[in-house]
């Protein structure tokens, strides 16, 4: 069992999806920063600071009643859509780069190949010939 757990582990779609999950992890505290940080000021800037983290209602009376907290389901939605649209903008932002790097690689690629290659000594050769057959 312990060499069939060896196998499973060092396969690379395993390692692949590991390094995936921990880039992925990163990339989010990157993204969730930069809504936190920089996105969401702007926007409190034109809704006047809203937030809806404070909506609910209390489920019964007393010390032990549940809170209905709707307020904060909408605050989740809404930074959702806000990271979406961020790794949206993102993403498209990177293939663009991506696009432009390709066109560049293949630009390059076409300089480097030459329009005319020189003539070999036998297409000189053939061409002496249909020369002199034109003549005459």
């Amino acid at each position: 069992m312990l060499n069939e757990f060896k196998k499973f582990i060092s396969r690379g779609n395993v390692m692949d999806m590991a390094v995936g999950i921990i880039i992925g992890a990163a990339f989010t505290a990157i993204v969730t920063s930069l809504v936190e940080d920089l996105v969401n000021p702007f926007i409190s800037l034109f809704t006047g600071g809203i937030d809806f983290s404070g909506l609910g209602f209390r489920l019964g009376e007393g010390e032990n009643s549940a809170t209905f907290a709707y307020g904060n389901f909408i605050m989740a939605v809404v930074n959702f859509l806000i990271i979406a649209w961020v790794v949206f903008l993102l993403i498209k932002a990177v293939n663009k780069a991506q696009d432009l790097a390709q066109d560049l690689v293949a630009a390059e690629a076409e300089e480097e190949t030459p329009a005319d290659p020189e003539p070999t000594e036998k297409d000189l050769l053939i061409e002496i010939r249909d020369a002199l057959k034109a003549r005459g």
